[in-house]
């Protein structure tokens, strides 16, 4: 029998929420893409606007990192409900995204997206109705 997905927008509203979380590891992603500074801009542009989040300046994407086994970019961008953010970790290839808005949004639909930007699978999937 297959597991229906929990109706997160109707916990939100029923909660009265202040705000959802969505916390995603994303693992054996394509490491060309998430080693690209340009397709991460376009990746949180694109999420943005699918979500229907405004962004609120352009976004900070760093490489750094001494160590090789956590060296990488990070991305952070600010919404005007909060905040995206994300460590592309290049030794696994794997992309460690959160998204956090006061505004609701999908996380089903944002977790999809993002595991297929980047050609991966999502390996840990956490949705926080925050109060």
């Amino acid at each position: 029998m297959k597991q229906s997905t929990p109706d997160f927008k109707q916990e939100y509203e029923r909660r009265e929420a202040w705000g959802l979380l969505t916390s995603l590891d994303i693992h054996d992603c394509n490491s060309e893409t998430i080693r690209d500074p340009e397709a991460i801009r376009r990746f949180v542009i694109e999420l943005c606007d699918l979500i229907e989040m405004k962004r609120f300046g352009e976004p900070l994407i760093v490489d750094f990192g001494e160590d090789p086994r956590v060296s990488g970019y990070s991305l952070t961008q600010l919404i005007e409900t909060s905040l995206i953010s994300a460590h592309f970790a290049n030794a696994s290839n794997a992309v460690y995204l959160d998204i956090f808005s006061c505004k609701y949004y999908d996380p089903e639909v944002a977790a999809r997206f993002s595991a297929d930007f980047f050609g991966g699978r999502i390996a840990n999937q956490n949705v926080v109705i925050r109060k």
